[in-house]
């Protein structure tokens, strides 16, 4: 096999965006042989703007079956992840799958399960990972040089969205299309990243504004607070209301703290350990000699494309993923424990029980309402 021939399953937002990358030959080795979407309008569109040599389907299960394709990439509406993702693996196929890996862990566990069985490839679009920025971070808090971390905070809120961007398709935005809003749609990338670079809390309390800056059911505005297994606290704060937003990611850790903001990457490095420091220091109000430097990077931030490439790579010389497909429950753990305490109106321990989210979840999906939208494509490119 010389090229992987990828068929993409859905050409909304980020199927468009998809594929226009692999027709534009950003990834070598990768070939576009087939795509499917259930509305004609955007069937039309790839008939349209793609070569003529890729087939056009409207259900995934034909373009699966079609032998046109060795591996799919899903980007679909949330509920469907799992399900189409064992479909996949069952018909032969490699599976790059689209945040969130599902809406509950319950589904995304079986999931994960049916791929452990599987010898296909299976790969989340974690493109954040790609961004030499968070590489780095990882980089420096797992090697242990800065210590153990003491302190998380988080805020972004930068995902700004219009109320036209709710109401451009009738999933968005809603329990039953979508599973949740902000935490379910544009925060993945950071849910995985906090949980990648920190690890994952052992709880989680949250508060949880549905609709409160959109004509939206689900939450547009969170605020959580973290507590680590070491006594280790957090706060992750989100929205999609906020012009201008904020994106400042701060670790505080024993021998320093790390801040990125601006695409920029500042280390405050401390001479001694604070904890030594503090049962050492002669003064009450000596503080630790601190010098504080700008973190240089190899300056590589492929996003979307740098995942697809390394799927290819995966597939034909066995390279390493930049996401493997069951690390998605990870981040879902931390929004669906988010969602549950909000609900509950309480703290809840990781593990939390997955029965009850469900019981709760689909509380809310029973009494989603139905929305009237046009169809409506966005384009994508610099929004991530």
């Amino acid at each position: 096999m010389e090229k992987v021939r990828l068929g993409i399953i859905g050409i909304g937002n980020m199927g468009t965006n998809h594929a226009k990358s692999i027709v534009e030959g950003r990834a070598p080795e990768v070939e576009l042989t087939a795509v499917a979407d259930r509305r004609e309008s955007r069937r039309t569109w790839c008939r349209e703007n793609l070569p003529e040599n890729v087939a056009v389907f409207e259900q995934a299960k034909d373009l699966m079956a079609s032998g046109l394709c060795d591996a799919v990439l899903l980007s679909i509406p949330h509920y469907q992840h799992p399900e189409l993702s064992i479909a996949a693996m069952d018909q032969g196929l490699h599976v790059l799958c689209e945040k969130p890996a599902g809406v509950y862990t319950k589904q995304v566990r079986a999931m994960n399960d049916h791929a452990a069985k599987s010898d296909r490839v299976f790969a989340m679009m974690f493109n954040q990972r790609t961004n030499c920025v968070y590489r780095k971070m990882h980089e420096l808090v797992k090697s242990g040089e800065l210590g153990a971390i003491k302190r998380v905070n988080w805020i972004i809120t930068d995902w700004y969205r219009t109320q036209s961007y709710y109401d451009s398709g009738d999933w968005r935005a809603t329990w039953d299309g979508e599973g949740g809003g902000v935490l379910l749609n544009q925060c993945p990338h950071n849910l995985d990243l906090i949980q990648w670079i920190c690890g994952m809390p052992s709880r989680v309390q949250a508060f949880c504004h549905n609709g409160k800056w959109h004509d939206i059911e689900v939450e547009d505005d969170v605020t959580a607070y973290l507590e680590y297994p070491n006594g280790a606290t957090g706060v992750f704060i989100t929205t999609t209301a906020d012009a201008p937003g904020t994106n400042r990611f701060e670790i505080t850790l024993e021998k320093g703290k790390l801040v990125c903001e601006n695409n920029e990457l500042i280390l405050h490095k401390l001479a001694v350990s604070e904890r030594e420091f503090c049962k050492t220091a002669k003064g009450g109000f000596d503080k630790p000699e601190c010098t504080v430097t700008k973190v240089e990077t190899d300056g590589l931030n492929e996003q979307h494309i740098g995942v697809i490439k390394a799927f290819a790579g995966r597939i034909l010389h066995g390279t390493p993923l930049v996401a493997q497909g069951e690390e998605g429950i990870n981040g879902l753990t931390l929004s669906n424990a988010m969602h549950l305490s909000s609900w509950l109106g309480h703290g809840v321990d990781l593990p939390f029980d997955e029965d009850l989210f469900l019981e709760e979840l689909n509380k809310r999906r029973s009494a989603s309402r139905k929305k009237e939208t046009a169809d409506v494509v966005f384009d994508t490119s610099g929004t991530y």
